[in-house]
């Protein structure tokens, strides 16, 4: 309903299409509707995934797509969801919170050498190491900005070994509204967001940020409060990989991968809005929806 809404009030948010053609008969509502469930189900496979709703959800639908035909229109359906993903952020309460989290996490896409060297996405994953898991993998990094209530506010999808310090001021380039009407915003990161000339940049964007001391440094400012608050970003991780199966998702192509980690992020926004609304006290909790 509220995608459906957003769409009549803001046609432009569609994928566009000529005047004269064949009209979808799965239109583009239905479409963000049926992606967000599959993943709310923790369907991986989009076969399964329309097969199940053939026998159970018939009577939301008025038609439902083939595998391929479906798995386009997904792949086509990139900036619409992140359009969307925007719009349902900016309606929650928590939008507006003054304190993020920031981090990234591994999206493993292949562990044979014949996957790394076969594999569409070869030049964009790359090997990379995971230090909180002491292991190396092949794949992407999914960076993450999100406010303490686990609400995506800014991500980026880069190879393993990006820098995850010019990867955030990046994002800040790339979205300057974010900060515009945020003066003395506080961002909470790890022990990998260090520099002087980094932490000055983040300053002329008006950002206080707040990490752990690395080894030889002083104890830095709010210390006592990073242990608790760094579990958060660890918990919106395991959300995505956990509950929304995020490193299980199929995609083998760089369109693909990109729909797909959408359709996650949207997901989990998706969620925070659903419950924010109807008062839950846990908004990131997906317990009411994934079963």
């Amino acid at each position: 309903m509220k995608t459906d809404d957003l769409l009549k009030a803001s046609p432009h948010l569609a994928p566009w299409r000529p005047a004269v053609g064949i009209t979808p008969n799965l239109t583009d509502a239905e479409l963000v509707t049926l992606a967000v469930m599959q993943a709310m189900l923790g369907f991986t496979s989009e076969a399964k995934w329309l097969r199940h709703a053939r026998a159970h959800l018939r009577h939301l639908f008025l038609y439902l797509p083939q595998q391929p035909g479906y798995n386009k229109r997904l792949r086509k359906a990139t900036d619409l969801l992140r359009r969307i993903t925007r719009l349902l952020a900016t309606d929650t309460s928590v939008w507006s919170d003054d304190v993020w989290i920031v981090d990234s996490t591994p999206v493993e896409c292949g562990r044979s050498r014949e996957t790394v060297k076969r594999s569409e996405l070869a030049g964009w994953a790359e090997y990379g190491y995971c230090a909180s898991h002491s292991r190396f993998f092949w794949g992407l990094r999914l960076h993450l900005v999100c406010t303490l209530q686990g609400l995506p506010v800014a991500f980026a999808l880069t190879g393993a070994k990006a820098d995850e310090r010019e990867t955030l001021l990046d994002l800040l380039d790339a979205e300057p509204e974010l900060l515009a009407t945020r003066p003395g915003q506080t961002l909470i990161g790890d022990k990998n967001y260090f520099g002087r000339d980094f932490g000055h940049q983040l300053a002329e964007h008006g950002i206080r940020l707040l990490r752990p001391a690395r080894k030889g440094e002083p104890k830095r400012p709010g210390a006592e409060l990073f242990k608790p608050l760094r579990q958060v970003i660890e918990s919106v991780n395991e959300t995505f990989k956990g509950q929304l199966n995020l490193e299980q998702r199929h995609g083998r192509t760089p369109a693909g991968v990109v729909a797909r980690i959408m359709q996650r992020i949207l997901t989990l926004i998706t969620a925070i809005w659903h419950n924010d609304r109807s008062g839950q006290p846990a908004l990131r909790s997906l317990t009411a929806y994934d079963h």
